[in-house]
């Protein structure tokens, strides 16, 4: 099940509040070290954390080569016209570096307490195939006319297009049930998961919801490898073999190979927030995990 993506590596770092600059030199280590991305997790209800839209525009403007994105966005908080300016802005200030993470939200009675809407599971799986639509019809600059959308969930009604975002920017959908799923080969550019919605049975398991994905993308007329599926995980170094990702780096290359050419994940996202941690990632995990997937599909093309 390898889809052929060029593998992505990054980090995800916790927004916490009390140390608010440590995000930022973490997100600096990253972009240092060489990796591909950086994300933070978006709880706009966690007092805790800091403004995921405003830490991610600052650290933007701290690094200089490496990708950002959220991990994922609450959608229910944030009207989808302004949501897409505010990803094009981001994108155009940052080179072309955003990509957007996102999800039909969860925690509805903190949500409903910030004025935001109470949903169904059915009506948030509608309301952001909508805000997929009427985002990426901002995005079209150079179209004649405004957006005009009258959907279930949202309306936007004449709302001006643009700015268009600096690059192709991709729309990563964080799910985990079928519908959701769904969506996410009819319309998306990336399933963004965390690992532990699969434990404990591991990876194995990404089989099946990779098998829904690519029916419903191959059902919309697209191609299944069009959709990049993203891993986040917790990882921890030591001298022995331990459980997964719990052990020496090659220990750590071996198994993202395998989830690279059994299921498909075409980036794996550390959760850490430890820069030490990050270094010895990105130093000794990521080159070896890529020339591991590299050797093997220079193998299969062969054969």
């Amino acid at each position: 099940m390898d889809y052929g993506h060029e593998l992505l590596f990054g980090t995800f770092i916790t927004p916490a509040a009390q140390r608010p600059h440590h995000a930022v030199e973490l997100a600096v280590v990253a972009d240092r070290a060489g990796l591909d991305l950086v994300t933070f997790q978006d709880h706009p209800y966690q007092p805790g954390f800091l403004d995921t839209w405003t830490l991610l525009t600052y650290v933007a403007a701290r690094t200089s080569r490496v990708r950002l994105s959220h991990n994922v966005l609450h959608l229910p908080l944030r009207p989808p016209v302004m949501l897409a300016r505010a990803a094009a802005s981001v994108d155009l200030l940052s080179g072309g570096r955003f990509e957007l993470g996102i999800g039909a939200g969860r925690m509805w009675d903190a949500i409903e307490a910030m004025g935001g809407p109470r949903r169904t599971p059915g009506e948030a799986v509608e309301a952001l195939e909508e805000a997929i639509t009427i985002i990426r019809e901002v995005w079209t600059a150079d179209k004649p006319g405004g957006v005009f959308f009258d959907g279930k969930q949202y309306r936007a009604w004449g709302a001006p297009r643009g700015p268009a975002p600096a690059h192709d920017v991709g729309i990563w959908v964080g799910a985990g049930m079928p519908r959701m799923l769904r969506l996410v080969g009819r319309r998306a550019d990336g399933w963004s998961v965390p690992i532990r919605v699969f434990l404990p049975g591991g990876p194995p398991t990404l089989a099946e919801p990779n098998r829904v994905i690519d029916e419903a993308a191959a059902a919309a007329g697209r191609d299944p490898s069009a959709v990049r599926r993203i891993l986040t995980f917790p990882g921890r170094f030591s001298r022995m073999r331990g459980g997964l990702l719990d052990g020496p780096p090659v220990q750590w290359a071996e198994e993202l190979a395998d989830m690279a050419l059994r299921y498909g994940v075409g980036a794996f996202v550390l959760g850490s927030d430890e820069a030490a941690t990050i270094e010895r990632f990105a130093a000794e995990v990521v080159p070896a995990t890529r020339e591991l997937v590299a050797a093997e599909r220079h193998a299969a093309a062969t054969v």
